[in-house]
This record gives C-alpha cells, sequence and structure tokens, in this order.
C-alpha cells in the first residue's frame, strides 16, 4: 500500500473498489519523462496486488492535456548531457504500455490533448472515455521518433488498419468525435462531465463479478492474435478463467439470480 500515495508528479485517490491515478505535470501538458513512469510503475505494482480494488482510472492533471505524450524537452537535455536516452521501467511508459499481465480493468479518462505516449498510455486502457475538447495523435514521425510504447501495434489492432496508417503516416491530430467514429473512443462527453462518466463506467463495472471480469480480460487480450477460434475457445488454459470458474463469486451469482437480489461480490 505504500505506493498508493501521491508522488512527485502524480496524484492517487482511493475510492471504495476504485483507483484513480492522475498524472500531475500540468505546466507541461503532463509530458512523461522516467520519474513520471516509475511512479506510475510502483503505483500500478501495488494495485494489481492489492485485492481490494477491483478498477483503474486514469487520467491528467488539469484542462489541457491527458498527456502530451513524452517529455522531448527532458529528452533532448539528456541526451546533450550524457548521450543517453530515457530509460523507462520493465512496465514500460508511463508505467503501463509493457504491462500485459494486468487483468484488472482500465478506464482512460482523457481531458485534453493525448499525444504520443500519451496517447500509447491510454491505447494501454481497456476503455477510453474522451471530454470533447480531447485529441488524439501519435506524431512521433514529425519529431524523428516513431511510436515505440505499443501505439503503431495497438492503433492497428483497435481500428481498421487504413484508418490506422492514415493516422500513423501522418501523425495528424484526431479529434474526440472522430476517435468515437473510429472506434478507439468508447464514449465521448463535455468536458465538465468527464470524470463523472469514467466514474459511472467504472461503477457499470462493479456490478459485475471482478472474477468474471478478470478473466473476460485476460481471455479476449490473450486470444486476440490467435487466428484458430477451435484453439483461442480452450479458455481452460487462460489461468484468470480458471480462477473464475472456481471463484465463490460464481456460486454466488446464480444464488443471487435465483433469490432476487444483488449479488454480493467477493473477488474469491
Amino acid at each position: 500500500m505504500s505506493a498508493l500515495k501521491n508522488g512527485e508528479f502524480t496524484k492517487v485517490d482511493v475510492d471504495g473498489r476504485i483507483l484513480t491515478v492522475t498524472i500531475n505535470r500540468p505546466d507541461v501538458m503532463n509530458a512523461v519523462h522516467p520519474m513520471v513512469s516509475q511512479e506510475m510503475s510502483a503505483i500500478f505494482d501495488a494495485f494489481a496486488e492489492d485485492p481490494e480494488l477491483w478498477i483503474g482510472i486514469v487520467t491528467g492533471a488539469g484542462d489541457r492535456a491527458f498527456s502530451a505524450g513524452n517529455d522531448l524537452k527532458y529528452h533532448a537535455e539528456l541526451r546533450a548531457k550524457s548521450g543517453a536516452r530515457p530509460a523507462s521501467p520493465t512496465s514500460g511508459f508511463g508505467g503501463l504500455t509493457n504491462r500485459h499481465d494486468l487483468d484488472k480493468p482500465l478506464i482512460a479518462a482523457v481531458n485534453g490533448v493525448a499525444m504520443g505516449g500519451g496517447f500509447e498510455i491510454a491505447l494501454a486502457c481497456d476503455i477510453i472515455i474522451a471530454s470533447d475538447k480531447a485529441r488524439f495523435a501519435l506524431p512521433e514521425p514529425r519529431v524523428g521518433l516513431s511510436a515505440g510504447a505499443g501505439g503503431m501495434q495497438r492503433l492497428a489492432r483497435q481500428i481498421p488498419l487504413k484508418k490506422a496508417m492514415g493516422m500513423m503516416l501522418t501523425g495528424r491530430h484526431v479529434p474526440a468525435a472522430e476517435g468515437y467514429e473510429l472506434g478507439f473512443v468508447t464514449a465521448v462527453v463535455p468536458h465538465a462531465e468527464l470524470m463523472k462518466e469514467a466514474r459511472r463506467w467504472a461503477d457499470m463495472i462493479l456490478e459485475c463479478s471482478p472474477m468474471s471480469i478478470r478473466a473476460t480480460k485476460q481471455v479476449v487480450m490473450r486470444s486476440l492474435d490467435n487466428p484458430i477460434m477451435e484453439v483461442s475457445m480452450k479458455n481452460m488454459r487462460y489461468p484468470a478463467y480458471v480462477a473464475h470458474r472456481n471463484s465463490e463469486d460464481a456460486i454466488e451469482g446464480p444464488k443471487a439470480f435465483a433469490e432476487k437480489r444483488k449479488p454480493k461480490w467477493t473477488g474469491r
């Protein structure tokens, strides 16, 4: 639990089963440098291990940006001083983009600009709720870089390929409404209602068994790239599915339905 506290560059809030993590560098549009990534990595390590926390929400401080991505000023200064590249933790940019074993659901509440690595953090979440002021892009080629924190892979898997290539090969900015039409945004709401809407989605997830939710996420993500349906449907190969099948929740759900009451989920 020690990592679940405000850091120098991040804020955390725990409300019941929900953890909200805020990238807190509004003066630089919540750009991410290695210290942000390290703080977020520790936070999400603690989130993954805490049985009392079932859902995470990620957002940015202020009204301008979710995250403008890689802190290129810090990047350039480090290269000039040492010749080294900024290093992310093994969990990836923002402590999330390489985190392929987190079965708890994550919601990105995108309150403004989500560019480059900022967009990659959002793409690493399961649901994207966007303010109508949000804008998305993978503009790395415009500054001689590439979207190396999963953006090239995730965007091409989440929307039609030609649409993804149209974004990635131009670096163009996509407003929230277009992101919704393309399919990488789950919902768009007026800016003032963003966090309320993210919480509404979190509450809908909380109505479900957390064991079922984790099983669903794990099976979906691990079977995405398996082209053989017969193989991908061997659900007993997925540990979270096995755990869910053998859980107290799997007994409680049908029992509550039969008794016409709300189930009391334990996550066990």
